[in-house]
């Protein structure tokens, strides 16, 4: 699949993809003007970083925003939100939180976060008048029920 992508200033990066048989595509913190070289990252805060490009996402597809993993790793840096739809004309913007309890650096051309392009299932909901769902409709073969978190003893 080939995409189109626009650049929003003179200074954005084009995404990449590290290795021929990545998933995603690296995207780059791209400030708008050159001055801005770098942009701290308070431990508990968030920044909302320009990418500065534009990507065309065919319908039936949105791209997911992901972590690098070095990002998390080294800097404990993940990213917040995570999709972009089809339909979507504007700049990307990376939401990316501290977790850890250092301040970090991001500089200008350093890259944030990777986009995958996903396939979407588009579905509507029905409201069911029984508490039990899957009653009506068994779309599962589980009968986990209302099992929760460790409910399956793992």
């Amino acid at each position: 699949m080939i995409i189109e992508y626009h650049r929003t200033h003179f200074n954005s990066h084009p995404p990449t993809r590290g290795n021929p048989s990545d998933a995603g595509l690296d995207v780059f913190y791209c400030p708008e003007t050159p001055d801005i070289a770098a942009q701290r990252v308070a431990p508990g805060q968030n920044v909302i970083l320009p990418t500065g490009i534009k990507v065309g996402v065919p319908h039936g597809y949105m791209l997911q925003v992901c972590n690098r993993s070095s990002m998390g790793a080294k800097k404990s840096l993940i990213v917040g939100a995570h999709i972009v739809d089809s339909g979507y004309d504007g700049e990307i913007f990376i939401d990316l939180h501290n977790v850890g309890d250092e301040e970090q650096l991001i500089c200008a051309q350093d890259k944030i976060a990777q986009l995958v392009m996903m396939p979407v299932v588009h579905f509507r909901t029905v409201e069911s008048e029984s508490d039990s769902l899957y009653s009506g409709y068994p779309i599962t073969i589980s009968d986990r029920g209302e099992g929760a978190l460790g409910s399956t003893g793992e």
